[in-house]
């Protein structure tokens, strides 16, 4: 078959012909026509490329005049991209004044020649399409009558029915059970609604529906009953009488619209009615909505369920959704055995059960290719036979005349064309790669598959809109353990055999002997790390020479392996001259080669994870450039002197890049910039000798997006201005803003420093505890990226909060870390960012004063970490600013979901005062503040260390995630926990959460951390804890017992103790903790011999308890 990435290098030449920036270069070569001649020929030919693509699988002249073409289109994406490097290049020289020189340039005596040898090439290669083109002619090739991106494909799909014997359909119980209980379920908004089955092709979605349509509670509960394969031709004339059809068992005769929709209604008319629409592929409202008109006669309970391959057609057509997922590999071995043995077959061996379940697992679980192998393995008796299958026939039986991939290609087939290539592109990525988003659109944006008519559209926005709509067919899966701050996804099994199918003519997973490498492909991806490969195989290799597609694609690193030659990545590099994306990261580079100033055409360049101190300063050659990445490249120094000759440059990685010591001057030249994640403040004046460019340099990058961490504020001198000059406010897309005044030097105190305490800091090994929280190790002040400003007593504090004005961000800003500031107070903007989700104020040391942060409606995670002088959270009154609260839309902060307050060891309590007027009273001193105290309606999670004078805040009932308290008051805890005896409610205050009426404070909570200076642990404690899932207790040298209450904890699943060194045994209840999976005690010597196995005292009391480590 025809590649699928033909379609988007055919789609960018037709661009590239009719761009801007060739225009100038036509008029002036005298080629202006050739071009557009060009154009035209391309166009033809592009609308005859479906057909070919049809034809050459019975037609191998029509695969010939295929492959001619790849060659020719591919030749000339090349030849295009020579012409507007040239163009690139001059812009990069005359600082973006192109439109004035460009006459002068082509036409001076050194360009002459130049000029003429294009021109000849040019029309050499109009004369070869034209060859092509007429070529075409013999095979009768048939245009395609409307755009090639709308067109609709005739899948052909068989009619489906209505009936399936409930003996097929193995390990859909639960799925059944599900459905039946939306199709029950009377309580619903409208009389009719809508229910959507999403999965890929060959799930069995029209099983389960059949399934549940023949299930004898739902006969009894509709009236009437229909069933209708919709398929891709959403005719509503012919659905309608499809519908009617099923309802009265015979089929309407040459009605008119008007009488079929008349009929239709009179048939659901106030019945309760279920009809199953099975398989549909619109995704036009407006048909849909014509359809759904005419549904909604009918009486209260009526449903009508939809089966579908895309997220899209649920999302127009559905009240609810159901996506189903593969089978568990238990019931796909009980398929397998259904499909491959007979029935009276009684004895399967184990040999054959284990490779039958090697097979299995290849399957994913999809029911269709289980069943298509099953048919083949039937006639298959021996273990050699089934090993043959299992190692060697495997993808061929997938792909079968009635196998599961012509399924899996309907979905690809009713692709646009400039998705096709996208999908194709896919196939690079290993199976179980996790994709990062963000890198994958790049890729596709350095191949030219991304195309924008309007200027004003980002190709990057036009790049996530492509893959949403991938996501929505069902051809991506989100990942569930994604990284912070970025989406990663995956592709099922078989939708990366898919791609493979339709892009094996380009795109190569490089095996581990390079033998499946060809020299005409175009796309390699290595999915293995070994830098001996390269070395080894470099001479096939190097033989792919027109590869535009060179990137490593391996999950696991072998950080011992040795350096890869340096010989040997020059040798690569300048064999690839065509690339456009090349990826080198983690070979542990020291040096990259000068050759690579030679790759012209190169829009993508992944350095991260190296060793390079310095890039070499022909890498400013690259004017086609869009994306460097060089994160954690930690012995980077410095970045090229002349980066502004980066014309195209959008994305600049650097994120944890260590050694960093300035920016260049130019940056700032780079207006086309998107990421710029860290700069680096200079410790040279600015435009020295060394090229240094100060905070100037961000002014006009307005176009930034994501994070920006500006990094050693407190190396700037006149603080005000410069910090005004970087035009912070005027940066709209930022989402994260990071300002470090100073990384240098560790006076900090490490919040990990907790004298016997683990879980990274707080007692529960975090290797250890499954249902430990995760991100809990900002706290760790050892860490590089944060450390203490001591040494810095000469700034005048006034100065930097008058410079700290000037930093003021864009109100769009999502989230915001503060670190190392030396003012004393922090600046007012702060209240005014409300759309802030994310705060982080750490290490600074004079700060006593922050602004309001109640008016932070949208805020959801707040740390305040390391602040020796901060005494109250709030310089206020709690009144006033519970009063103020109430007075907007939004309750005492609606959205915070997770907070930290970790080493602030002056910290007395939130407000200054709790009360109003002339009697105000100290939030410290009080005793009777308690009944009129707000709480945190939404809060989630709360770390409370080393804050041992606080004892006035906000209370927080409905805690679920976690509660960490270690070394700080236990004042707002006992206030908590005695919200109970106060009716649930903290005060009288509106903000108090309503859901606590409901249920008793904590009762939600699963898992608890204690480090405690007690004797022992208060029985109340326990009384409402009945959700916790984990309990910690470490560092509580004072600690002599356990509360009898603890008993009442019968959801908990894990126990840690350490270094309890004066706990001496363990409560008589423990038998009564049945959930307890996992005890662990540590460093508690006393305990750890009553616990001695079969001899300790304690050793009936936890005897029960499966996983017992004690050491």
């Amino acid at each position: 078959m025809a590649d699928a990435i033909l379609y988007g290098v055919v789609q960018t030449i037709i661009e590239s012909l009719g761009s801007s920036t060739l225009q100038p270069i036509g008029s002036i070569w005298g080629v202006k026509d050739d071009l557009e001649k060009m154009k035209n020929t391309v166009l033809a030919i592009q609308a005859v490329l479906k057909d070919a693509e049809e034809q050459q699988v019975e037609n191998h002249q029509v695969k010939h005049w295929l492959m001619n073409l790849r060659d020719a289109v591919y030749d000339a994406d090349d030849l295009l991209s020579e012409f507007t490097t040239h163009v690139l290049q001059l812009e990069a020289m005359d600082g973006h004044k192109i439109v004035k020189k460009v006459r002068i340039f082509f036409s001076s005596s050194n360009q002459l020649v130049f000029g003429v040898e294009m021109a000849r090439k040019l029309r050499a290669m109009r004369e070869r399409f034209n060859d092509i083109s007429n070529d075409r002619d013999q095979f009768q090739l048939k245009l395609v009558g409307c755009p090639l991106e709308t067109r609709v494909v005739s899948r052909g799909r068989d009619q489906t029915h209505s009936f399936v014997p409930d003996e097929e359909v193995i390990g859909r119980e639960n799925d059944k059970q599900a459905i039946i209980d939306l199709l029950l379920d009377f309580d619903v908004e409208d009389n009719v609604s809508f229910i959507c089955i999403v999965g890929i092709g060959g799930l069995g979605k029209t099983t389960l529906a059949q399934y549940v349509y023949n299930d004898k509670n739902v006969e009894d509960y509709f009236e009437l009953k229909m069933w209708v394969c919709v398929s891709d031709d959403f005719d509503v004339k012919k659905i309608v009488e499809k519908i009617i059809e099923s309802a009265t068992k015979r089929k309407p005769e040459n009605l008119e619209m008007d009488l079929l929709q008349n009929e239709l209604r009179e048939h659901l008319n106030k019945k309760k009615y279920l009809l199953v629409l099975d398989d549909i592929w619109n995704e036009d409202v407006e048909k849909w909505c014509n359809l759904k008109r005419l549904l909604m006669g009918g009486a209260k309970g009526s449903k009508v369920v939809i089966t579908t391959r895309t997220n899209m057609v649920a999302e127009i057509t559905s009240t609810s959704s159901y996506f189903l997922e593969g089978l568990s590999r238990d019931q796909s071995w009980s398929l397998l055995k259904k499909m491959a043995f007979k029935k009276d077959q009684e004895t399967i061996s184990s040999n054959l059960e284990a490779i039958g379940m090697d097979i299995v697992e290849k399957c994913q679980g999809v029911p269709l290719a289980i069943r298509t192998i099953g048919k083949v393995l039937f006639f298959k008796k021996t273990e050699v036979e089934w090993s043959y299958i299992k190692n060697n026939k495997l993808i061929d039986v997938t792909q079968l005349r009635n196998g599961i991939m012509p399924i899996l290609k309907l979905s690809y087939d009713y692709l646009p064309s400039h998705l096709k290539c996208c999908f194709a592109y896919c196939s690079l990525f290993p199976k179980d790669y996790l994709i990062d988003k963000l890198t994958l659109i790049q890729l596709w944006i350095s191949q030219g598959f991304i195309q924008s008519s309007e200027e004003s559209h980002q190709l990057e926005h036009v790049a996530n809109e492509y893959f949403m709509e991938l996501l929505w067919r069902s051809f991506f899966q989100e990942a569930k353990e994604v990284f912070p701050m970025n989406r990663w996804f995956k592709m099922h099994d078989l939708i990366h055999d898919l791609a493979q199918y339709v892009s094996e003519t380009d795109c190569t997973l490089v095996d581990t002997s390079a033998k499946n490498v060809k020299e005409k492909g175009r796309h390699l991806s290595f999915p293995f790390y070994n830098v001996s490969f390269f070395e080894e195989n470099l001479s096939t290799l190097v033989k792919a020479n027109k590869i535009r597609t060179f990137i490593l694609t391996y999950s696991d690193w072998n950080y011992d392996q040795r350096t890869i030659e340096e010989s040997t990545l020059k040798k690569l590099i300048s064999s690839f001259r065509y690339l456009r994306a090349l990826d080198l990261h983690g070979l542990k580079m020291k040096m990259l080669p000068n050759t690579i100033g030679t790759l012209m055409h190169l829009k993508y360049l992944d350095l991260s994870f190296n060793d390079i101190e310095v890039l070499p300063s022909c890498i400013t050659k690259l004017v086609n450039l869009q994306t460097l990445k060089l994160y954690e490249c930690r012995e980077l120094r410095e970045l090229p002197v002349d980066i502004q000759k980066l014309v195209s440059l959008r994305h600049l990685d650097l994120d944890d890049c260590w050694n960093l010591t300035y920016m260049p001057c130019g940056l700032g030249q780079l207006t086309s910039l998107q990421t710029l994640n860290l700069f680096v403040v200079s410790e040279g004046p600015v435009g020295s000798s060394k090229h240094c460019g100060g905070l100037v340099e961000l002014n006009k990058l307005n176009d930034l997006r994501g994070k920006l961490k500006i990094k050693i504020l407190a190396r700037v001198k006149d603080a005000t201005l410069v910090f005004k000059a970087a035009n912070l406010k005027d940066k709209q897309h930022l989402s994260t803003l990071v300002l470090e005044w100073n990384s240098e030097g560790d006076d900090g105190v490490d919040a990990s420093d907790d004298e016997n305490f683990v879980e990274g800091d707080d007692g529960v090994d975090a290797s250890d505890d499954e249902n430990s929280m995760e991100g809990d190790d900002r706290v760790d002040a050892s860490d590089d990226e944060f450390h203490s400003v001591e040494g810095d007593d000469g700034v005048d504090a006034n100065d930097d909060e008058n410079s700290m004005d000037s930093l003021q961000p864009h109100d769009s800003l999502k989230s915001l870390e503060v670190e190392g500031y030396m003012g004393v107070r922090v600046s007012s903007w702060l209240s005014f960012l409300t759309n802030l989700v994310d705060l982080m104020i750490f290490n600074c040391k004079k700060c006593q004063y922050l602004p309001p942060l109640y008016q932070l409606s949208s805020l959801r995670e707040l740390h305040i970490e390391l602040m020796d002088s901060l005494e109250y959270i709030t310089d206020g009154d709690m009144n006033d600013e519970i009063s103020a609260s109430l007075a907007s839309p939004s309750t005492f902060f609606p959205s915070l979901e997770e907070l930290n307050l970790t080493n602030c060891p002056n910290l007395k309590g939130w407000w200054r005062s709790v009360d109003k007027g002339n009697e105000a009273i100290s939030s410290s001193s009080t005793n009777h503040y308690h009944q009129y105290i707000p709480s945190f309606p939404r809060l989630s999670c709360f770390r409370f260390q080393s804050c041992p004078k606080m004892t006035c805040m906000p209370l927080f009932p409905n805690l679920e995630k976690g509660l960490f308290l270690i070394k700080s008051s236990l004042k707002a805890l006992e206030e908590t926990i005695e919200m109970n005896n106060r009716g649930g409610r903290a005060s009288s205050f509106p903000s108090s959460s309503s859901s606590s009426s409901f249920s008793p404070p904590l009762s939600k909570l699963k898992v608890l951390q204690l480090g405690l200076e007690l004797e022992s642990l208060p029985e109340e404690w326990f009384k409402n804890l009945i959700s916790l899932e984990s309990l910690g207790i470490g560092g509580c040298p004072n600690l002599t017992s356990l509360p009898e209450g603890m008993s009442h904890l019968t959801s908990l699943q894990d126990l840690d103790i350490r270094y309890c060194t004066n706990l001496t045994s363990l409560p008589e209840g423990m038998s009564h903790l049945t959930s307890l999976k996992r005890l662990l005690i540590n460093n508690c010597p006393q305990l750890m011999q009553r616990c001695e196995k079969e001899n300790g005292e304690d050793w009936d009391k936890i005897s029960h308890i499966p996983n017992l480590i004690i050491y």
